[in-house]
Parts: C-alpha cells; sequence; structure tokens
C-alpha cells in the first residue's frame, strides 16, 4: 500500500465536500493500493467551524504544500491560486482544480502544464457532467464543427423565474438570497463565467491556444420580462447561450441570449441543469447535460480526476 499525500487549497463548499468524498471513498483508494493522507488544508480562518472528516488540518500556512503528491485547489479566484501553485506547478507535480477564471485568464502560463498531463479540471465545465473528459479523448477522432452550450445555473434560474412572471430584478434578487448569484452579480448575469467555460472548452476543439480575450460577451442584465414573453408567444425561450462556430474560415466563440424553440434539447435538459450540444462530422450531434454547479458534484469530478491520476491517466491536454 503505497500513500499519496493531498493538499487541499481552500475549504468552502467544495472544498468541504472534496474531502468528505475522498474520506467516503477511501476503499475505492485502498482498491487501487493507495492510502491518501490529507496533509493539510489552506484557509483564512482555521477556528471557522466546518463539516469535514475529524483531524482535518486547516492552515493558514501554506508550507505543508511541498510535502504534498498532488495539489486541489478550491479555492477560486486567479491572482492568489495562480501565485500558491506556480512553484508547485514548476516541481512537475500535478493540480486538480475546478478554476475556470484561472484557466481562462492565465492560459499563457499554464499552458505547458495542461500539455505535459499535470493539469486535471474536469469539475471546470459543468462540474460533475463529464465533458472535458470525452472532448481530450475520444471525440478527437471527429472532425468538430460547432457547440452550443448553457453553461450558467445562475442565468438560467433567472430566465425561468422571468418565464414564470418575475421581473428581472425580482428574480435576480431571489437568485441573491438562495444563494445562487454572487454580490455583486456580475460574473453571472454580465455573462463572464460562462465565457470562462467556453474558453476553456474552445481549447480541445478548435484552437489549443484560444484565448479568453476572444470571446464575444453579453449577459442576460438587458433581457427585459416583455422578452421572454414575446418568446415565449413565438415558441421559444431565452436561453443564455455560449457558441463556437467556424465562420469565414475562422472560429468564432461568443456568449449572449439567444431566443431558442421550447424543444431546443438546450432548453429541455431541466431545471437548473447544464446542457451542451456538440457536433462533429463523424460522430454527429452529441448532448450533454447535468447537474452544472454545487459542492457535491463538483466534488465528485475533482474526486475522479484523483482517481484517474492515481490510475495513470494523464490531465486533460489541450490541441497542441
Amino acid at each position: 500500500m503505497r500513500t499519496v499525500t493531498v493538499g487541499v487549497l481552500g475549504c468552502g463548499t467544495v472544498g468541504q465536500n472534496v474531502l468528505n468524498l475522498i474520506e467516503r471513498r477511501r476503499a475505492i483508494f485502498r482498491d487501487l493500493g493507495v492510502e491518501i493522507e490529507v496533509a493539510g488544508v489552506l484557509v483564512r480562518d482555521p477556528d471557522k467551524a466546518r463539516e469535514v472528516p475529524a483531524g482535518t488540518r486547516m492552515t493558514t500556512d501554506p508550507a505543508f504544500l511541498q510535502e504534498c503528491g498532488v495539489v486541489i485547489e478550491a479555492m477560486g479566484g486567479v491572482e492568489r491560486p495562480l501565485a500558491l501553485l506556480r512553484p508547485y506547478l514548476r516541481s512537475g507535480r500535478p493540480v486538480i482544480t475546478a478554476n475556470k477564471a484561472l484557466l481562462a485568464e492565465c492560459w499563457d502560463e499554464l499552458r505547458g502544464h495542461a500539455l505535459a498531463g499535470r493539469l486535471y479540471y474536469e469539475a471546470s465545465v459543468m462540474a460533475g457532467t463529464p465533458v472535458i473528459g470525452p472532448m481530450s479523448t475520444v471525440l478527437r477522432a471527429s472532425t468538430f464543427t460547432r457547440l452550443q452550450a448553457v453553461l450558467n445555473g445562475t442565468c438560467l434560474y433567472i430566465l425561468g423565474q422571468m418565464e414564470a412572471g418575475r421581473a428581472y430584478a425580482d428574480a435576480l434578487a431571489e437568485a441573491q438570497a438562495l444563494g445562487y448569484a454572487e454580490d455583486p452579480p456580475t460574473l453571472d448575469v454580465g455573462g463572464f463565467d460562462t465565457a470562462h467555460k467556453l474558453a476553456v472548452l474552445a481549447r480541445f476543439c478548435a484552437d489549443g491556444d484560444f484565448p479568453y480575450s476572444a470571446v464575444e460577451v453579453r449577459g442576460i442584465e438587458g433581457v427585459t420580462l416583455e422578452d421572454v414573453q414575446a418568446a415565449a408567444a413565438a415558441g421559444e425561450r431565452i436561453r443564455l447561450v455560449a457558441e463556437l462556430t467556424r465562420e469565414d474560415g475562422e472560429w468564432r466563440a461568443a456568449v449572449g441570449p439567444q431566443r431558442l424553440p421550447f424543444d431546443h434539447p438546450l432548453c429541455n435538459a431541466g431545471a437548473g441543469r447544464n446542457a451542451m450540444l456538440y457536433e462533429g462530422e463523424e460522430c454527429g450531434t452529441l448532448i450533454f447535460a447535468g447537474g452544472g454547479a454545487g459542492g457535491m458534484v463538483t466534488a465528485s469530478a475533482m474526486v475522479g480526476d484523483l482517481l484517474d491520476y492515481l490510475l495513470g491517466f494523464p490531465g486533460h491536454v489541450p490541441l497542441h
């Protein structure tokens, strides 16, 4: 039985669920001949009450990272996690993350590590619904032609409330009260969260160097109740759609509200569920749908990435 030492950055909802799921799956790790040892969890307040396995070490000192064989980043943000991970990645050790903003905005620095198979990030798009794994492996055999996706649950909730007759401001206020939207909510409703995810996806099917800055972004702030009602009268729904298409020989990535037919796959995936429509010449049209957020949903993909690493599979490698 070999011991693999894991470090965790952040212990919010996702971090806590990752720790609990590692504990819950210890029998699976042992079947692989591995004992997981959590060396520490980096937090701002070690004394804050958290629902984690007994004995989990909380600390404000990141020195424990040097003794870890793999790091799971669950803190969010861009500058702080990058500063913490930079020396770790340079040492050639793997990182598991769900941080789409970090991946989208710091790709110039991270791409070499991804090409080396040291970055695992299934959870960065659609959380526990596997899309990056298939796109980075079996779908490479098919010639990619088009992608459409609904990737932000907050916008989906707000638009759903507007379909029920609520004004945008009221629907947004309820989403914030329920904890679905950040305060301020610009990252979600402004379309930037979706744009981060689209940039990550584009690197598997269009261009391994696809820059986040090339994504055209519009949010749902300008969508009115009258717009939603007019769409409904025409048999359509408004969704915040991420789209990757080829126009005049160039890839175009755009995020913005679109009117789609009621029976469109992006409209009938179910309440609160993300969905992606992927088209390739050989594979045809594929539909992925499932939970795109939530602590345990996200943790399931991150611990799945940990299992992949232990089994010897490389991280998610973009197009070369």
